[in-house]
C-alpha cells in the first residue's frame, strides 16, 4: 500500500470526474461504517487543515463541519483514496452519534442478509 501525502494546494486529480468526491466515514475503534457523504475541493481541503470532517452538502448547498453543532464530530485520522481516486474513505475517531436520526450509524436499514 503506497502513502501519498495529499497537497492541499493540489486536489484536482480526486476531482477529474466531477466536482464532488463520494467519501465514506469509517470508525476506526468501533470499526464500524458511519456514514457516506461527498466533498468538493475546499471541504476536502479544510478537512486536511483542521483534522475533522467537513462535507459538501447537497441539500442546502453549502459546506458543512460535521458536528459543528451537535458536538458529534469526526476526528480525522487517516485518509484513503481507492484505486481511481474517485472515492474517499476517511478513518475517524467519531463522537456521539454520525447520523441525524440519533442512531450511531446511518447503515442501519438492512436490505438482504444471507444469515436469516
Amino acid at each position: 500500500m503506497s502513502k501519498i501525502k495529499i497537497d492541499v494546494n493540489n486536489l484536482d486529480k480526486y476531482f477529474e470526474k466531477g466536482e464532488l468526491i463520494p467519501a465514506i466515514a469509517f470508525d476506526i475503534n468501533t470499526k464500524t461504517v458511519l456514514m457516506l457523504a461527498y466533498m468538493n475541493r475546499e471541504s476536502l481541503k479544510k478537512t486536511l487543515e483542521t483534522g475533522y470532517t467537513w462535507y459538501w452538502s447537497r441539500s442546502r448547498g453549502e459546506l458543512w463541519n460535521k458536528g459543528a453543532g451537535s458536538g458529534h464530530l469526526q476526528k480525522v485520522v487517516s485518509i484513503y483514496s481507492d484505486c481511481d481516486n474517485d472515492t474517499l474513505l476517511l478513518n475517524v475517531e467519531q463522537t456521539g452519534v454520525a447520523c441525524h436520526t440519533g442512531s450511531y450509524s446511518c447503515f442501519f436499514n438492512e436490505v438482504y442478509n444471507t444469515e436469516e
